[in-house]
């Protein structure tokens, strides 16, 4: 039997949802397009300091809390015979100019070639403009900071 040869994985691997149902339960899941750059979060822990006399001058730590934060930037996606954008880039634009619980994205994210790694969350949106000269493609850079826990979960995609 041969060992596989190894492959480079593509940054482009990484398909992002965003949960469209009025209630934000998982039952509308939507493709957000135009997806040009994608950094997943990783947790961030906050770490104190545990230590103690007991430990014979070594230092302590323990994690008491983390925070996550995604980022992506994304070319926006319009109808022009409907002059309306991509639905899903109207909900999060929307939520980053709304306050409550309006101001929330449920998102998941995984390997759309059926790798391991998913991930899911809510979270506040942040929506900015990136501007550009006459040739830019319109383009929005999009930060949602995490609301809680950031889930590991089963690829919706694997087989």
């Amino acid at each position: 039997m041969s060992t596989p040869t190894p492959t480079t994985a593509l940054a482009r691997r990484w398909r992002l949802q965003i949960d469209m149902s009025a209630d934000q339960d998982g039952t509308d899941w939507q493709t957000v397009f135009g997806v040009t750059d994608f950094k997943p979060p990783m947790p961030d822990p906050n770490i104190e300091d545990s230590s103690d006399y007991e430990s014979a001058g070594w230092n302590g730590n323990t994690k008491t809390a983390q925070e996550w934060e995604l980022t992506v930037t994304i070319n926006r996606k319009i109808n022009d015979k409907t002059k309306t954008y991509h639905p899903t880039h109207e909900k999060l634009r929307v939520a980053a100019y709304s306050f409550g619980s309006a101001s929330m994205a449920h998102l998941r994210w995984f390997d759309r070639d059926g790798l391991p790694e998913a991930y899911e969350g809510t979270g506040v949106v942040k929506w900015e403009y990136s501007g550009g000269e006459h040739t830019a493609l319109d383009q929005v850079e999009i930060t949602v900071t995490g609301d809680g826990e950031l889930k590991l979960i089963d690829n919706p995609v694997a087989a």
